[in-house]
């Protein structure tokens, strides 16, 4: 199908906004009455909300923040669809078929430069994993399976994080070559994602990086609290 120039901008927009909703800051003034950005590393995502406000917030933010990466794309179609100003014109049928795919990194974008909290946001890991389950979603369990072997080894989240981030262009030259867009979004969602966890990446080389505490190995070792 065939939108209209308006129709695109129409769907992208609420696609930025949608994927701008900070849950993580939300869900901290409603659970704690606190502004998680003064807490932790101050980042609005799932990880510094679980270290913060503890585990069952953490995870409440983990599904809105894929809930709304994912409805940000499901959406986009019928937000294009139902903007009908015939004066915008059409537009290109490659930019049509790709609206999935910019709309899944128009909502990235808005979660990690969210307008609500004067584009400060997170990462955008979770609001992409809800994209790819829409687009790409073979490449779901096999990201999230090498996220689980890295996190294990190496302890660090933002680790296995960057491992998938890099990873997923190759997953999707293998799988989903002939989706319109896919690729392109691909690269773009990895340099994204890499970017957002440059200082993740200084860190990490320095031996400074927050590493996750295994509750049980630390009580039974005497290892670090």
């Amino acid at each position: 199908m065939t939108y209209g120039m308006a129709g695109i901008l129409a769907a992208l927009l609420i696609a930025y906004l949608a994927g701008g909703i900070p849950v993580a800051y939300i869900v901290g003034r409603v659970h704690r009455g606190i502004d998680i950005r003064e807490h932790g590393s101050g980042n609005v995502g799932t990880t510094n909300a679980w270290r913060v406000l503890g585990p069952a917030a953490g995870v409440a933010v983990l599904v809105l923040d894929v809930v709304k990466g994912a409805v940000a794309v499901l959406a986009a179609p019928y937000a294009a669809a139902a903007v009908s100003w015939q004066a915008s014109g059409a537009a290109p049928a490659g930019v049509s078929a790709a609206l999935p795919v910019l709309a899944g990194l128009t909502a990235v974008l808005g979660h990690t430069y969210t307008p609500f909290l004067r584009f400060r946001g997170g990462k955008g890991i979770a609001t992409a994993a809800g994209v790819l389950l829409v687009v790409t979603p073979l490449a779901v369990p096999i990201l999230l399976g090498v996220f689980a072997v890295v996190v294990a080894l190496t302890r660090m989240v933002s680790a296995g994080s960057l491992v998938i981030a890099l990873l997923y262009p190759g997953v999707v030259g293998l799988f989903y070559r002939d989706v319109p867009g896919a690729l392109p979004f691909a690269v773009a969602a990895a340099a994204l994602l890499t970017w957002r966890h440059r200082g993740n990446i200084a860190r990490i080389a320095r031996g400074q990086e927050r590493k996750v505490v295994w509750r049980r190995a630390t009580r039974e070792s005497g290892g670090e609290r």
